[in-house]
């Protein structure tokens, strides 16, 4: 069985987010793909970054003309 996992090496270690379903002693093949990392990734978004940049409209819960037909 071939399993995939990408992950992090980070100060010497591999740090795997998820565990893998082995058993027991087995085979591993590291490939490491020289890519860097952005900082926002790991950084969390603070909660109502969006507050206030989304509006509706006065009357959004008014009936809408084109659809007088099947009201």
């Amino acid at each position: 069985m071939l399993t995939v996992i990408e992950d992090t090496y980070e100060n010497g270690q591999v740090i795997l987010d998820y565990k893998p379903k082995v058993q027991n002693k087995t085979k591993v093949v590291v490939i490491f793909e020289e890519t860097e990392i952005p900082a926002e990734i790991n950084a969390k978004r603070p909660f109502g970054i969006s507050n206030g940049s989304i509006t509706l409209s006065p009357d959004f819960d008014e009936p809408l003309d084109d659809l007088k037909d099947y009201m």
